[in-house]
C-alpha cells in the first residue's frame, strides 16, 4: 500500500496547503557548514533546520530521505567524525501557511516574537501553536512559513490554523 499523509482527505482553505510526504531525516553529527541556532538554509530542494546543539533535521522533496541519508553519511565519513542519521519522514507532515496576514494567524496561537526584526526568513524555531508542538520555519519575506508537525497532530493544527485564519 502507498503512504498516505495525515491530511490526504482534508480540504484546506487557500492560503493553506499541505506539503505531503517531503522526506525528513534527523542529523546528529558535527559536520562543517550546517546552520546554527535558530536558523535554516535551503540548498536546492533540500532545507536544513537546526534543531538544537548537534541536532539537525534535513527536508527535501518525497521519496529522496534514502538520497538524504546516503549523502549525511558521507559527509560524515569524509570528515572522519562521528554522527548519526535517521529517517523520520514519517513522523510529521509539512503545512505551508501562506496567506495574506499569516504572521498574525500564529501569533494567536504562538507565544514566540514573530516581528520581522527577530523572526525573518531563514529562522526556525520549535514552539507550541495552540497546544501541538511544531518546528516553524519563516520560508520567505512574504512571509511564507513551513509548520512541522506530528503527524498525529496535524488535523489538529490544520484545524485550528483554518479557524485562526477566519477569524481574521
Amino acid at each position: 500500500m502507498a503512504p498516505r499523509s495525515p491530511l490526504h482527505d482534508v480540504a484546506l482553505p487557500a492560503g493553506l496547503r499541505e506539503l505531503p510526504l517531503r522526506a525528513q531525516v534527523n542529523l546528529r553529527a558535527e559536520l562543517p557548514g550546517l546552520p546554527g541556532p535558530g536558523t535554516a538554509v535551503r540548498d536546492g530542494e533540500r532545507t536544513t533546520i537546526w534543531l538544537g546543539p548537534d541536532e539537525w533535521l534535513v527536508t527535501g522533496p518525497p521519496g529522496t530521505a534514502a538520497e538524504i541519508e546516503r549523502d549525511l553519511r558521507d559527509a560524515i565519513a569524509a570528515t572522519g567524525g562521528w554522527g548519526a542519521v535517521t529517517d523520520v519522514t514519517a513522523q510529521r507532515t509539512t503545512l505551508e501557511l501562506s496567506a495574506p496576514g499569516a504572521r498574525d494567524v500564529l501569533a494567536k496561537g504562538c507565544s514566540l516574537d514573530l516581528h520581522p526584526r527577530a523572526f525573518g526568513p531563514g529562522r526556525c524555531a520549535g514552539t507550541d501553536l495552540a497546544r501541538a508542538n511544531v518546528v516553524l520555519h519563516q520560508v520567505d519575506a512574504r512571509p511564507t512559513y513551513e509548520l512541522l508537525v506530528a503527524a498525529s497532530f496535524a488535523a489538529y493544527t490544520a484545524a485550528w490554523l483554518a479557524d485562526a485564519m477566519e477569524d481574521g
